[in-house]
Protein backbone atom coordinates (compact mmCIF):
# COMPACT_ATOMS: atom_id res chain seq x y z
CA UNK A 1 0.00 0.00 0.00
CA UNK A 2 2.96 2.39 0.60
CA UNK A 3 4.79 1.85 -2.00
CA UNK A 4 1.65 2.52 -4.57
CA UNK A 5 1.05 5.68 -2.76
CA UNK A 6 5.06 6.64 -2.86
CA UNK A 7 4.59 5.63 -6.48
CA UNK A 8 1.61 7.54 -7.35
CA UNK A 9 2.84 10.39 -5.53
CA UNK A 10 6.52 10.64 -7.14
CA UNK A 11 4.48 10.44 -10.51
CA UNK A 12 2.09 13.39 -10.07
CA UNK A 13 5.45 15.56 -9.06
CA UNK A 14 7.08 14.01 -12.10
CA UNK A 15 4.32 14.84 -14.36
CA UNK A 16 3.88 18.26 -12.82
CA UNK A 17 7.44 19.40 -12.82
CA UNK A 18 7.26 18.29 -16.24
CA UNK A 19 4.11 20.24 -17.62
CA UNK A 20 5.51 23.14 -16.50
CA UNK A 21 9.14 22.91 -17.86
CA UNK A 22 6.93 22.67 -21.22
CA UNK A 23 4.93 25.38 -20.31
CA UNK A 24 7.94 27.70 -19.73
CA UNK A 25 9.91 26.36 -23.23
CA UNK A 26 6.81 27.15 -24.60
CA UNK A 27 6.24 31.15 -23.15
CA UNK A 28 9.80 31.81 -24.01
CA UNK A 29 8.74 30.46 -27.60
CA UNK A 30 6.20 32.41 -27.98
CA UNK A 31 8.44 35.16 -26.60
CA UNK A 32 11.42 34.67 -28.75
CA UNK A 33 9.22 34.57 -31.89
CA UNK A 34 7.36 37.89 -31.17
CA UNK A 35 10.68 40.21 -30.56
CA UNK A 36 12.01 38.04 -33.85
CA UNK A 37 8.64 39.52 -35.57
CA UNK A 38 9.38 42.64 -34.27
CA UNK A 39 12.68 43.08 -35.61
CA UNK A 40 11.34 41.57 -38.91
CA UNK A 41 8.59 43.92 -39.16
CA UNK A 42 10.90 46.99 -39.38
CA UNK A 43 13.18 45.90 -42.21
CA UNK A 44 12.71 47.31 -45.26
CA UNK A 45 14.35 44.21 -47.45
CA UNK A 46 11.98 41.26 -49.32
CA UNK A 47 13.25 38.81 -47.36
CA UNK A 48 12.29 40.36 -44.14
CA UNK A 49 8.69 40.53 -45.12
CA UNK A 50 8.31 37.24 -45.71
CA UNK A 51 10.15 36.10 -42.80
CA UNK A 52 7.48 38.69 -40.79
CA UNK A 53 4.78 36.75 -42.46
CA UNK A 54 6.04 33.13 -42.18
CA UNK A 55 6.58 33.72 -37.97
CA UNK A 56 2.75 33.51 -37.82
CA UNK A 57 2.74 29.52 -38.50
CA UNK A 58 4.73 29.41 -34.88
CA UNK A 59 2.99 32.33 -33.10
CA UNK A 60 -0.62 31.17 -33.75
CA UNK A 61 -0.57 27.90 -32.23
CA UNK A 62 1.93 29.14 -29.26
CA UNK A 63 -0.68 31.98 -28.75
CA UNK A 64 -3.18 29.98 -28.25
CA UNK A 65 -1.06 27.68 -26.04
CA UNK A 66 -0.17 30.57 -23.83
CA UNK A 67 -4.24 31.50 -23.60
CA UNK A 68 -5.18 27.93 -22.40
CA UNK A 69 -2.18 28.45 -19.90
CA UNK A 70 -3.45 31.69 -18.41
CA UNK A 71 -7.01 30.54 -18.09
CA UNK A 72 -5.77 27.11 -16.65
CA UNK A 73 -4.18 29.22 -13.97
CA UNK A 74 -6.85 31.71 -13.53
CA UNK A 75 -9.00 28.43 -13.14
CA UNK A 76 -6.82 26.91 -10.57
CA UNK A 77 -6.70 30.41 -8.67
CA UNK A 78 -10.50 30.73 -8.56
CA UNK A 79 -10.42 27.18 -7.32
Amino acid sequence: MVSTVTTSTVMTVTTVAVASSLALIAVMTLFTLLVQKEVAATARERWARALDRSLNIGIIPLLLAFLTLVALRIAELIK
